[in-house]
């Protein structure tokens, strides 16, 4: 046995081990004392290599065991896959067998953080994909679970710590400052490190890459672990971030607040349309074509709401004097009265058709508790004073909340990668932050394109770019590209290093793509020549502003 065994570490080493270091320690060593150390070699190497190759790990029952430094584990359960009912109000179909864990993770006093770890039982393709949330969360998104599973990922998802939240109101964190930490920063790393301890206690072995793909709320995760924890991931797909979220919340107010302002303020739904119509037939100059009904650059769109002005009364056709200010105020957004300086950024020429879900007649703002956390349960939000509340909740949140931190520098030297995607007709995040945002590090790149002799935007290219897509509303839907899927974009860019040149969006309809269309990375824009199905992304280009070169 001694002989077969030694034989096989012999084979092993002439696989492995240099030939001349091979006769050196032939000669040196003698030929028992070689086969010890070469098979050393051989062994260090194989270790070295182990999270590339097969492995085997616990079953998934055992995993029940496993300690976690800031919680414990509540659930392990092999499933055999198929259709899983009982935890979405559908069934989830089509899903691989896999092992499901659950646990509850409690880094602070006042910490409460569920997260859900889905693993395919076979089939894995090494990675691990960390998974963002909507709203103040407060539930577990199986859908997004369930669709890393599907792809052959290790998946996680997490409540944020907020539960028992429900929809838009999150009045139960009122008093609970760690609460606010958990879900504005805390929470998604808890998540991403206990979910790799799990991952690898099942396979084996550590993912080889980790990813993380989240949009709205799930986008201000995926850029405040850029920001704060550039190692957690080596490629983030960001949806529609809410990153500047005190701000964000300011908006909300501010599109209220116009509307009710005075008895006439607010805009009927039957009168949307009229400035939809309007906006299009005034900006054909910022559509790709100019049959589209939705803009394909809205920030290039001046158009005055004041030509809508009606002559005498009100009618169908036109809009009152309040109505007009309604519409200014909010493509303008929320400002500082005393001083006009900006607050937050307005929603864009384009968006009109879906105003009225952020003015919402005989309701409070939307998300309206992050104000409560700063002012107290009896706090009324008509109090809000834009000149003088404003620097109170930033001081109050900003630093647990917000993700606008433009300094990316250790998250690019690290070889990271960063996609954020956004619809210009979005009404819930106002598209223009995430232009702000990117123009932000790009002036943080200054430095490194002093030192590299290269611009701010080939520095910042190189490891993040920014996606606008036409007609999107928020993550999905609108009346022009209403869907897409960059999850093979981040992936070819960590693992080959190519770039996405352009990224394709769909339009579908009753479950028919009906149209593609590139997006294209800020500050390029759709162009289409002339020539082809305007209906088929094959037809367009992507160019700089002003000119008609194709990246």
């Amino acid at each position: 046995m001694n002989s077969i065994r030694a034989f096989s570490i012999q084979v092993l080493t002439e696989l492995w081990v240099p030939h001349p270091f091979q006769r050196f320690l032939r000669k040196w060593v003698g030929m028992r004392h070689y086969i010890f150390f070469a098979g050393s070699i051989v062994l260090v190497v194989l270790f070295s290599l182990s999270p590339c190759l097969p492995a085997f790990g616990a079953t998934c029952e055992s995993l029940a065991t496993l300690t976690l430094p800031h919680g414990k584990i509540t659930v392990a359960a092999a499933e055999p896959g198929g259709s899983l009912t009982g935890l979405t109000p559908k069934p989830l179909t089509d899903l691989p067998p896999f092992c499901r864990v659950a646990a509850t993770l409690t880094p602070s006093i006042d910490s409460n953080i569920r997260i859900e770890v889905w693993m395919p039982a076979s089939g894995w393709n090494g990675k691990y994909e960390g998974t963002g949330n909507g709203g103040y969360a407060g539930s577990i998104s199986y859908g997004a679970l369930a669709a890393a599973i599907r792809r052959g990922y290790a998946g996680s998802n997490t409540d944020m710590g907020t539960s028992p939240t429900t929809g838009q109101n999150d009045d139960v964190l009122i008093g609970h400052p760690e609460k606010w930490r958990d879900w504005g920063s805390r929470s998604t790393h808890e998540m991403t490190m206990a979910a790799k301890q799990i991952v690898r206690a099942y396979y084996g072995a550590q993912p080889r890459l980790s990813y993380f793909v989240g949009c709205s709320t799930g986008g201000q995760q995926a850029l405040l672990e850029a920001q704060r924890y550039p190692d957690d991931y080596d490629g983030i797909l960001a949806g529609a971030p809410a990153n500047n979220r005190t701000r964000l919340h300011m908006g909300f107010i501010w599109d209220l607040a116009a509307a009710e302002e005075k008895p006439g303020s607010y805009i009927p739904s039957a009168k949307l349309p009229l400035l939809s119509d309007a906006v299009l037939k005034a900006c054909v100059a910022q559509k790709a074509v100019a049959s589209d009904k939705f803009l394909s650059n809205p920030s290039e769109c001046r158009w005055d709401p004041q030509v809508l002005l009606c002559k005498s009364a009100d009618a169908p056709d036109c809009l009152t004097a309040e109505q007009v200010t309604t519409a200014r105020k909010l493509y303008g957004g929320p400002g500082n009265p005393i001083t006009h300086e900006a607050i937050y950024p307005g929603l864009t020429r384009g968006s009109e058709f879906d105003w009225n879900s952020m003015t919402p007649q005989g309701a409070p703002p939307r998300y309206n508790s992050l104000f409560k956390w700063t002012f107290g349960a009896d706090w009324n939000w008509k109090t809000f004073d834009f000149n003088h509340d404003v620097t109170a909740v930033d001081a109050k949140l900003a630093s647990a909340l917000n993700a606008t931190d433009p300094d990316l520098h250790t998250f690019k030297a690290h070889g990271r990668k960063l996609i954020v995607y956004h619809g210009w007709a979005d009404v819930v995040v106002p598209s223009l932050e995430s232009i702000n945002y990117y123009r932000n590090v790009e002036t943080a790149q200054l430095k490194d394109a002093a030192s590299h002799h290269h611009g701010k935007s080939e520095e910042t290219q190189a490891f993040y770019r920014l996606f606008m897509i036409p007609g999107m509303a928020h993550c999905a839907g609108g009346p022009g590209l209403n869907e897409i899927d960059a999850m093979d974009s981040i992936e070819l860019w960590v693992e080959k290093g190519i770039a996405p040149g352009k990224l394709i969006a769909r339009r579908i309809n009753k479950s028919v793509t009906a149209m593609t269309r590139p997006a294209c990375p800020y500050p390029q824009t759709v162009h289409y020549d002339g020539h082809g199905d305007t209906n088929n992304a094959a037809s367009f280009t992507c160019v700089l502003p002003g000119k008609r070169s194709t990246n």
